[in-house]
């Protein structure tokens, strides 16, 4: 069955870091470390860029994902609040921008479904209810009441049910209640999830810790991927995660070490 390889918080675009040469080094690690490509998922949890405002930024982080896709990796991604804009300020023009660039699309709507082999990925947007003129202020996530709906209608979905595995990624951290920083319907989102039951990982970011919740909401794997390019340059190695074995705590049993990020 297929493995995750989960990546978060490339922040492409950083004038104080050249994350995207980052970025790069850790594409080619993927490539040269993981084969057969088609065994394997990328999972990307947000703030894919820096700054939204820069749309070159975009540019140069979909080139990396689309060298995965052309060796046969699966690359799954979703927006985070600097793909938002410039992290506290958002704009709904961006984020269709990201829509089209990622989707195809300007108008997809949340939440994004793929099921690959036995595992059903369900993507969230944590932005979407933060476009308010008070919510720019910090750099919250919030689902909002509609997406939520869509969510627990999903869930509930015969495709859904029966599948293997299920996994819910986004990128705002759903259980750490940072100050301006939080989920803030982590507990609505929690309910929905617990209601469902048989959740079988989330993968998040944005605190940039790279920190496991084990256990929460009764999910076995609750993974924070920290940010891969170390912006905060804390130490950088991917998690790969396999769903077919037992969870290790913060550690899988496989990682992909990036000696020259």
């Amino acid at each position: 069955m297929r493995k995750i390889i989960h990546l978060s918080d490339l922040h492409i675009g950083c004038k104080r870091q050249d994350l995207d040469v980052r970025f790069e080094s850790i594409v080619q690690s993927i490539i040269f470390s993981k084969e057969p490509a088609e065994n394997y998922v990328v999972v990307v949890t947000g703030d894919l860029v820096d700054t939204a405002t820069d749309p070159l930024n975009h540019v140069l982080a979909k080139q990396q994902l689309e060298k995965l896709r052309a060796k046969g990796f699966v690359v799954l991604v979703v927006p985070g609040n600097h793909d938002y804009g410039t992290g506290t300020r958002g704009n709904k023009k961006y984020l269709l921008r990201f829509k089209e660039m990622f989707y195809g699309d300007p108008n997809f709507t949340f939440p994004k479904l793929d099921l690959i082999d036995n595992i059903a990925f369900i993507g969230l947007d944590s932005m979407e209810q933060e476009l308010n003129t008070f919510d720019k202020l910090g750099a919250n996530g919030e689902l909002g009441p509609a997406q939520r709906e869509r969510l627990d209608a999903l869930l509930g979905e015969p495709a859904v049910r029966e599948a293997a595995f299920r996994v819910i990624y986004l990128h705002h951290h759903p259980f750490d209640p940072w100050i301006l920083h939080e989920l803030k319907d982590s507990e609505q989102v929690g309910a929905i999830l617990q209601k469902h039951g048989n959740i079988d990982a989330i993968l998040y970011g944005h605190n940039h810790n790279f920190k496991s919740w084990n256990g929460k909401w009764g999910i076995p794997r609750c993974y924070d991927a920290g940010s891969s390019t170390r912006k905060n340059d804390k130490p950088s190695f991917v998690r790969v995660i396999d769903l077919s074995q037992s969870p290790r705590g913060d550690y899988e049993a496989d990682f992909i070490y990036l000696t020259n990020a």
